[in-house]
This record gives structure tokens, sequence and C-alpha cells, in this order.
């Protein structure tokens, strides 16, 4: 079967943006693509979008890349014969790729079982205690374990599709459909689906955020409580308190993973050697950043960058 056919599954309930978000960069890059849908009738999106698929489901060829979206039809009471009809086109595909919750229809099918996979950071858990035989891993924004392939939330799907553009047709063809779709040609698998950047989003208070954006941007700065304080105006110990109120973690935590994060990005995207990025990141010596990443990554800064590259 040629390798640039994907055959997406439609279903009522789906999310919207998890077929067309992939769907624009498969069609960038020439694939051919067929969706379809039980009976092949038209489907109610989540947002109430209605799509006219291609085909039925039972009457479509099977494909190299079968990509099952997610959506609230994903969660709801689901159609035996779907899950029977996704695992027969399932054992014949080359890839099997789930968007967002898409993951708890493969997990349905019995696809998954002793797999590593991941889901949208919000349905992990829930994920988790249905298929207690899935290793479910809530942090990156997405996971291959074989011939299988899951990402998180609405946008990872793009990430996703590009990634296997990359893999399919080669850097040059991937960075193309992403400056044409104006997106990120590659957020690796392992960053985290919430970046210490989006976090700082969060917060209440304008002095914790623009705390949380020094801290991004200077991760080689002093960042102790007591600095932090100052810039924030605040005493030592108001500013822990405010900071774990508005971001739900303590200052060094945040602090911690935002120099994990800046790690991982130099050690993804430059050729800095591991010495020179743990200057640069804060660290002070190449040994305290390993240990940082066996903490918490269970891996080596040159493991990592061999995985990443």
């Amino acid at each position: 079967m040629p390798t640039r056919s994907v055959l997406m599954v439609l279903f009522d309930g789906v999310q919207s943006l998890d077929v067309s978000g992939p769907l624009e960069v498969f069609h960038a890059g020439g694939y051919a693509v067929t969706t379809a849908s039980p009976g092949g009738r038209p489907v109610r999106t989540s947002s109430g979008l209605t799509l006219l698929p291609d085909t039925d489901l039972d009457l479509a060829a099977p494909a190299h890349t079968l990509l099952v979206p997610g959506g609230a039809g994903t969660r709801e009471v689901v159609d035996p014969g779907l899950l029977v009809r996704i695992a027969a086109l399932a054992a014949e595909a080359r890839r099997v790729v789930s968007v967002c919750t898409g993951t708890f229809l493969l997990a349905a099918a019995g696809l998954l079982a002793g797999r590593r996979v991941t889901t949208h950071w919000r349905h992990c858990a829930t994920l988790a205690a249905q298929y207690p035989e899935l290793t479910v891993d809530p942090e990156p924004i997405y996971v291959r374990d074989g011939r299988f392939l899951s990402s998180a939330g609405v946008t990872a799907g793009i990430d996703l599709a590009l990634h296997l553009v990359e893999e399919d047709l080669g850097r040059d063809a991937a960075l193309a459909i992403a400056r044409e779709l104006v997106v990120f040609l590659r957020r690796p698998g392992g960053q985290a689906q919430f970046s210490a950047q989006l976090s700082a989003q969060l917060a209440e208070r304008d002095p914790v955020r623009e705390v949380q954006r020094w801290i991004t941007e200077h991760p080689e700065d002093d960042l102790s409580v007591e600095s932090l304080a100052r810039r924030a105006a605040l005493s030592p110990r108001q500013f822990a308190r405010v900071f774990t109120a508005d971001v739900g973690v303590t200052p060094g935590r945040y602090v911690a993973g935002a120099r994990l994060e800046a790690a991982r990005r130099r050690l993804e995207d430059t050729r800095d050697g591991v010495e020179q990025i743990a200057r640069a990141c804060g660290y002070g010596s190449a040994e305290a950043m390993r240990r940082a990443f066996a903490r918490t990554l269970a891996t080596t800064p040159a493991d990592y960058r061999r995985r990443t590259r």
C-alpha cells in the first residue's frame, strides 16, 4: 500500500480540529487522505460542525496510516461495530495513530495492551483507570510505541502529523508545510504538554506572571526565592505564598522545571556541549544537570539528545 495513504475515522462527537489539523498537514504533503464513518453518514462534531465523509467505514480500503481522532464521542457509549472495524483496519495498517482522546477508542478496541501512550492531560487519569494494562504518560505531546502513536490534546495532532511527514518525506518537506500553515515545524514528542511559557499565562497576579517570564527567559540567573521576591517587590515569605497559590507549585519546583525545559530545548535544537548548556540553563555544572535529567526523565542529557534529534 502507498506510504502516503491515510484513512481517518469519523464518528459523531468527534473533535473537528483533531480531524482538520492533521488532514491539512497530510494534504499539503500530497498524501491520499480518505475520511470514513459508520455507514458513510455525515457526522456532527463536538462543536456542532457537520462533516461529510468520503466513504462507509465498512467499505474503506486499508491505508498505510490509520488515524483515529478524539472528541466527546470517544467517551460516550461507543458502537461495538466501530471498535471491531477499527481493530480490523489497524491490523492491516503500518501505522496506527490516535489524536487526543482517540486513544480511548484504540484501547477499547484492544489494540494498546502493554503499550505506552498519552492523551489530553485532562483525561490521562481516566484512561489509566479504565485501562490499567496501559502505561499512560500525561506529559509528552506525543508518544511512539512500535507502530502505534498517540498524541495529546487537539493541536498536538498537528505536531504528530508533521513528525510523520518528516519521517516519510524528510525535514525540508515538513518545514515547507509548517511554514505554509504558519506553525512550528516540531514541538518534540518529549516536550511537556504544559510548558513553562504556557503555565505563565495562568497566574492571576501581574507580578507573578512577570517573575515567571523572567525565569523562562533567564534560567542562568540567580533564581532564589529572595532574588525573585525582590523582582516582585514582595517579601520572600509573601512571594513564596502568593506564587504557590497562583501557580500551583513552589518557586523552587517551578525554577527546576523551567531550567529542565530550557536544557531540553537546547539539546534538541543546538549542537552546544552539555557543559555549555548546563551553564546557560543555570545548573552550574554538567553533573548537576545530569542529576536533574536522571531524577525527572530517567535518562542522561546525552541519551535525551540522541533520542530527540
